[in-house]
Parts: C-alpha cells; structure tokens; sequence
C-alpha cells in the first residue's frame, strides 16, 4: 500500500519559506481585488486543508464551498466537522446537485459513476460548481503543478472558460513534500483516508489507493481512461 510517507519521510527537515511560495500573497491579492465575489471550492484533500489555513490567516470569514455528491467516503465528511471546528469562523457550504441519488438513477440508470462517470460528474460536480461560481467573478482551486500532466501548466491566475471565471490557484508551485510539511508543523486536521494510501480523494465509488508514486492520482477512475472530473 502507498501511503503519504512513500513519498516523504519522517525525518525530512524542509520547511516552508517565509513566503509559501507565493500563496499568501496571490491569496491576499485575490480577496482584495475581488472581495466577496471569490468562492473556494474546497475537496477537503490534504491540498485543501493547507489553502484554507492559508485562507483564514487573509480572510477568516471567507466562504467555502464542498461539492457534495452524496458520495463522498464518510472520513471526508469527517473531515469537514473537524475544520469546522477548528476555523469557526469561516462560512462552509455543502453544495448538493439538483437531483438526489434516487432522480438520477431513474433518469440514467443505477451506478451512473459506472456506466457514464463523466455524465454523473456534470450532475454531481460541474452543474452545482457553475450555479455556486454564478454569484461571483472568481473562484480558488488546490491545483499543484505537480499533481499531473494535465496540470503542470497552471497558472496562479488563470482565465477559466468553462465556467466564465477567473482560476486562482496560489499552490501551484508547492510539492507534495512540502504540503505535508505544513499540515504537520501546523498540526492541522486531515482526512485520515491519507495514511491508507489515498493521495488524492474524491467520491468512494469512483477512488482507490494510488498504486503509482509517480502518479499521486493514479487511484481515481480506474479503469475508465478518466483523469479529472471536469471541473478543471
């Protein structure tokens, strides 16, 4: 089983720079230029838990938004009640897709995941991420360029064609090292599914353990030819 510690060790000294890379002052830039009219779409991954600490320190009522499917494993939701915990302050939505699991079933058949995993991210994912982002003009994502190929060329300020929107991505530059550095200097709350060999988290029917270090997503959609659910 690859775990977190496959690819850092214990006894790693690194630490965050001062500056994280750039991250507070993108984030810092991004809630001043854009105020309330920014949203975090948040998969509470480990990415995740770093950008909202990061958030809190530049806008500790800021608004965060979980696209929840219905299926989503329950140490994610878990998750959830613990940063809410432990960031009171901060405003942390549930967004649901307009039809419940049963609607989409009689709509388009049971284990749409399955049978059509792209159609079932638009309903569950894409729809309620376009309908959040329409009250405002930009949105904050966990992107690392060193995710995947599909993402090596991110930007920190991104035109987002897809759901008309500014992408501002402030860890793009950060390694999965020093991501897990941070949580532990900080002691912050994480998805416990990390130590079980899941770098990367989505809904439990469409996630395994990634069985590649070199690919920390190597465990999503497995066997369907499907990398990323849309959104980016």
């Amino acid at each position: 089983m690859l775990t977190y510690q496959t690819w850092i060790h214990p006894s790693c000294s690194f630490e965050v720079d001062e500056t994280y890379k750039g991250a507070l002052n993108v984030l810092e830039w991004a809630y001043e230029h854009y105020g309330e009219d920014i949203v975090y779409a948040c998969s509470f991954g480990i990415e995740g838990i770093v950008l909202i600490d990061l958030i809190s320190k530049v806008n500790p009522s800021a608004k965060i938004v979980f696209l929840d499917t219905d299926v989503h494993f329950k140490e994610t939701y878990q998750t959830i009640g613990n940063v809410r915990k432990a960031y009171p302050d901060l405003t942390i939505i549930l967004k649901k897709a307009a039809i419940t699991l049963e609607e989409q079933a009689d709509a388009y058949g049971d284990e749409l995941w399955a049978s059509n995993p792209n159609q079932c991210c638009e309903i569950r994912k894409m729809r309620p991420l376009m309908e959040a982002l329409s009250e405002g003009h930009a949105w904050i994502s966990g992107l690392r360029r060193e995710q995947s190929e599909t993402r090596r060329h991110v930007n920190f300020i991104n035109r987002d064609e897809k759901f008309k929107s500014i992408k501002i991505c402030p860890l793009i530059h950060w390694t999965w090292k020093e991501i897990w550095r941070y949580v532990h200097k900080h002691q912050l709350p994480y998805n416990p599914l990390h130590d079980e060999g899941y770098p990367s988290i989505g809904c439990f029917h469409c996630t395994a353990p990634a069985y590649n270090k070199n690919d920390l997503r190597s465990g999503r959609w497995e066997g369907k030819g499907k990398t990323e659910c849309g959104l980016h």
